[in-house]
């Protein structure tokens, strides 16, 4: 008697691209990386790195074999690529107390003495204006002092060349801003939207913006 053969179907889910079947997927079966925007992987002076895990390598054969680090079923569905949402701020259901009515405001508003300014014994005294507290500020942070002629690395990405400050200029960097994609067996910039399949492809793709080398960008 011939048995039909279960189709076999492929996981979506980054890091896994395992194949299952809808009768064997119990739970725990798929390891896989985070599919939330913050937790791309991203690549950076050489180095890439799965957010998600803190995992990384310099080769990128090896960076796809890193096991993934939540585990759950396979599933066919093409995970959503979103940030989370923000949660709400509840709203304070407690109105704050009402200020205290002055007492005869009316009155002394009418006397001749308050409104010039003299001591009143059926009013008190008149309140002098409180002087406005002074405004802190908090030092701002000492630069980073650098020799001109020093050479530098630069760190944006897709560029990484040797650069002197003397010579840095608003034109001088060839990079992309990113970020670098990686989903689906596709590997691309977002930044200019060119995917390709092929790693050597991906790393061929020419930067899309000129700017300045930066060898310390922020993070």
């Amino acid at each position: 008697m011939d048995q039909t053969e279960v189709p076999k179907l492929r996981c979506q889910r980054i890091g896994c691209n395992a194949t299952f079947t809808e009768d064997n997927n119990p739970d725990g079966s798929c390891t896989y990386h985070d599919s939330l925007i913050q937790f791309w992987p991203f690549f950076h002076d050489g180095m890439k790195e799965w957010s998600c895990c803190k995992k990384r390598s310099h080769d990128f054969s090896l960076f796809l074999e890193i096991p993934g680090c939540k585990t759950g079923k396979h599933t066919t569905e093409k995970p959503v690529l979103a940030k989370p949402t923000p949660t709400p701020t509840p709203k304070n259901p407690f109105s704050p107390p009402a200020a205290a009515p002055a007492t005869n405001s009316s009155s002394k508003e009418s006397c001749p003495r308050c409104k010039q300014g003299f001591f009143c014994s059926d009013h008190g005294s008149q309140a002098q204006p409180k002087a406005a507290p002074a405004k802190s500020y908090a030092p701002a942070p000492a630069k980073k002092v650098v020799d001109i002629n020093q050479p530098q690395t630069c760190k944006n990405q897709g560029c990484g060349q040797t650069f002197k400050e003397k010579d840095n200029h608003e034109t001088a960097c060839n990079y992309h801003p990113g970020p670098a994609v990686f989903h689906d067996r596709m590997r691309g910039w977002k930044c200019c939207d060119i995917h390709v399949k092929e790693f050597d492809e991906f790393m061929s793709v020419p930067p899309c913006s000129k700017g300045w080398h930066d060898a310390d960008p922020a993070s």
